[in-house]
């Protein structure tokens, strides 16, 4: 077991894009481009832009609640706001087919006389096309285009329509007249045949033998229950949001909720759970993939797709052993001065954790002063951002709690950018079902990582790209840039005086290193989920609820957590590249914009990004 260390859900030229955006977008929103795909879309020749806001748009019409989640769900597509996307076997096919299309399509475009920022985004898209193709040719699972929930299993602990459909309407799903109240209807109306889309995947793989691990399986089932409870309630997660959101509107909306909800959505939700208990039937214990039919075939692609690299498990797990033992001396030095001497580093960190000045109230005021203290950390940072980046951009964000039904399987906290024009913020949602898991050494950490510098701040310039590339994100990119931005906060000094703070940093660090080790640990190593555990806690001293919800995340998401301390390594070392290449040219805000510009890339686009601005500051 490892003395090691702890804690914790996108490049081209740097070209930016004219304020005109919206004025664009509305031009294609009346384009006939928007219909679903088939040959005849590719057959006339289009400029590349042209083609990739094309595959932006039918992107789109596959991923509904991805248009309402940016804001463009208006006008023309507003069709869009009361749909949810096809989750049975025929709906993977039409996604297959598209990617399939789309790839020929992207092969014909001539790169000869593109700009840079062009070349980039069409070989973005390529490459996030190709992966989801890749990864739907597997015999089961969740392949997902610009997104990181790749998964072998339809539904389980942190997974699914019982998930996803409550998050949507209560977070993202605009609600400002009566049409927009009945859009909200109709996906409420659509998420019955979205649950049973997933029930006969399901089904379809328990007889190819795979079945999720039983310990995930009972979270997954007492989660769908306690939906099943509250799904007709005025105050539950599907009627709920829409009752709020309604209350200046005339209409019998919460009384046709209701009527939807008994009449469709919880038969169907009863009749996954019937499938969820037949899986639970047969199930073990046994964590990895490493002992299910495709499981090493399906690892390889989950690698592949969350860290855009091909290296293997045994390389990512000795990289992650190295790092944790470096982390280890430093974090050794803050604990023995709060004069914890004695016991292991995650021991030592545990135990700082637990001191009464560390702490918060574990009861509704607790919570309200967690989510305080994280929104005065992203007070206190705001101010300093112009030693770190060039251009500024707003950093639009609110802090808020997950929903109930959600936060037993999910991590501590997760963030992302809002809507494109700015109707919706940046959100950072923060579990709040046990408020043990925050304390004052871990908040800070987690907060730069969700909020700014992290997920919403990087956010927002991928925004002002092309359409597409706010679509599509690279795990590794978006995550290594969040894990860097921790970095950049520690730089910044907001650690200066604060050594619990700075310690919750390296434990951070630390926690992103041990998952390269845990991860490929279970999926490749055939750890139990025991060990994992034991493993985890040692290396990091979080709280061991905590640490379950990690474990169990990596057995939901294979590979899905190497790709944070991949990318933040990758980050570095090329920043390193570029004070050697510039010496005395080097300048800290100019290498971050470009990185932060250049938008959410594979890792190796990202080089070729940094090597065009070492060559612009040496002109």
């Amino acid at each position: 077991m490892f003395d090691l260390v702890d804690q914790r859900g996108i490049d081209g030229g740097m070209d930016r894009f004219s304020p005109n955006r919206r004025t664009a977008l509305a031009g294609f929103a009346a384009s006939a481009a928007f219909a679903t795909v088939p040959e005849r879309a590719f057959a006339a020749p289009q400029t590349a832009a042209a083609l990739l806001d094309r595959l932006a748009w039918q992107l789109l019409t596959l991923q509904p609640a991805e248009a309402t989640r940016l804001g463009v769900d208006t006008g023309s597509h507003a069709d869009l706001r009361a749909r949810l996307d096809d989750r049975s076997a025929a709906g993977v096919a039409k996604t297959r087919l598209f990617l399939t299309e789309s790839l020929a399509a992207l092969g014909r475009v001539s790169r000869g006389g593109l700009d840079a920022a062009t070349l980039t985004s069409v070989a973005v898209t390529e490459s996030a096309f190709r992966t989801a193709l890749d990864g739907m040719k597997l015999p089961y699972g969740v392949a997902t285009i610009g997104n990181w929930r790749n998964t072998p299993y339809t539904v389980v602990q942190n997974v699914g329509a019982w998930l996803d459909v409550p998050q949507l309407l209560d977070g993202d799903q605009p609600v400002r007249s009566a049409a927009d109240a009945e859009a909200y209807l109709s996906r409420l109306s659509a998420m019955a045949v979205q649950l049973d889309g997933e029930t006969a995947r399901g089904r379809s793989a328990r007889g190819q033998g795979l079945v999720p691990p039983s310990f995930l399986l009972d979270k997954t089932i007492a989660g769908v229950v306690a939906t099943v409870r509250d799904a007709a309630s005025t105050d539950g997660p599907l009627i709920g949001p829409l009752a709020r959101k309604t209350q200046t509107i005339p209409g019998a909306w919460g009384d046709r909720a209701v009527k939807i909800v008994q009449g469709s959505v919880i038969p169907a939700l009863e009749r996954q759970l019937g499938e969820l208990r037949a899986q639970r039937a047969v199930a073990t214990e046994a964590a990895g993939l490493g002992s299910r039919p495709h499981g090493p075939e399906w690892y390889a692609w989950g690698l592949r797709a969350s860290t855009t690299t091909r290296r293997g498990p045994a390389e990512i797990h000795a990289l992650g052993i190295a790092q944790l033992i470096d982390l280890h001396a430093q974090m050794d030095v803050i604990l023995k001065g709060f004069g914890l001497t004695q016991g292991t580093i995650g021991e030592r960190a545990t135990a700082l954790q637990r001191r009464p000045e560390m702490v918060f109230p574990n009861n509704d005021e607790g919570r309200r002063q967690i989510v305080a203290y994280m929104q005065g950390k992203i007070d206190a940072i705001r101010p300093r951002l112009p030693d770190a980046f060039r251009r500024l951009t707003e950093g639009k964000l609110e802090i808020r709690r997950m929903p109930l039904a959600q936060e037993p399987g999910a991590p501590a906290a997760y963030g992302g950018p809002g809507a494109l024009d700015g109707s919706i913020p940046g959100r950072v949602w923060v579990n709040l079902g046990d408020p043990s898991i925050h304390n004052r050494v871990t908040i800070p950490d987690l907060v730069f990582h969700e909020g700014i510098p992290g997920h919403v701040w990087q956010g927002e310039y991928a925004q002002k790209l092309p359409l597409i590339r706010s679509i599509l994100a690279f795990n590794a990119y978006s995550e290594g840039w969040a894990l860097y931005a921790e970095q950049l906060a520690d730089e910044l000094g907001m650690y200066d005086g604060d050594p619990a703070g700075r310690l919750g940093y390296l434990m951070g660090l630390s926690w992103r290193a041990v998952r390269l080790v845990v991860d490929t640990g279970i999926h490749a190593m055939g750890w139990t989920r025991e060990r994992a555990l034991a493993e985890f806690v040692a290396a990091t001293g979080l709280p061991m609820s905590n640490a379950a919800s990690e474990i169990d995340r990596y057995c939901a998401w294979p590979g899905q957590a190497c790709g944070y301390k991949l990318g933040q390594t990758e980050i570095v070392a090329q920043r390193d590249r570029a004070k050697a290449a510039l010496g005395a040219r080097f300048d800290l805000r100019d290498f971050n914009q470009a990185v932060v510009e250049g938008g959410n890339v594979p890792l190796d686009v990202l080089g070729g990004n940094i090597t065009r601005y070492i060559a612009r500051a040496r002109a």
